[in-house]
């Protein structure tokens, strides 16, 4: 509520946000980047593997995991503008777009979610000039997928091309 209140751009995690900080958030325009793919994977690992954690976190992991995506879905309801993140440290690299099922299952539409990564982390990040939609004189950061992700989101799970800066690192 204070980092609300002084301005700051954005709030990571944010994950026990209670209404205030949220009325807060969308007042200020202050981003959200919710990192749900985290308090989930922690929570996971705490139910399915005993003992991984010590006590005192494991409680926390599962105390707190459960919470974020019921707040994450009152903050875009109160509209709080929301940007991509998900903190990859806590789980295995390569499930990072398990971050847009979790959005939509809170009740952004699959739209919605992809600008989160798009369009809204290049306005968080001040970049618009050269990311966040794909146009002339941008750099070109394409994927291209097995699937329509407006009607099935798990579709982001499944990219055959990546184009970084123009260059293609993988294609099938």
């Amino acid at each position: 509520k204070r980092a609300a209140r002084a301005g700051v751009t954005s709030i990571d995690h944010g994950s026990l946000m209670d209404d205030e900080a949220i009325k807060l958030m969308a007042k200020s325009r202050t981003w959200y980047v919710p990192t749900l793919i985290a308090g989930k994977s922690v929570a996971d690992t705490a139910r399915l593997r005993p003992g991984y954690f010590p006590p005192v976190i494991a409680r926390k992991a599962l105390e707190v995991g459960s919470k974020m995506q019921a707040t994450f879905g009152r903050a875009i309801k109160a509209g709080v503008r929301v940007a991509f993140g998900t903190d990859a440290g806590v789980f295995r690299h390569g499930l990072n777009a398990k971050e847009f099922g979790y959005m939509t299952e809170a009740g952004m539409t699959p739209l919605e979610a992809i600008r989160t990564a798009t369009l809204n982390a290049a306005e968080l990040l001040g970049e618009t000039t050269d990311l966040g939609t794909v146009e002339a004189g941008k750099l070109a950061d394409i994927v291209a997928l097995d699937g329509d992700p407006i009607q099935d989101i798990s579709a982001l799970m499944r990219p055959t091309f990546v184009m970084k800066a123009g260059v293609a690192y993988r294609q099938e």
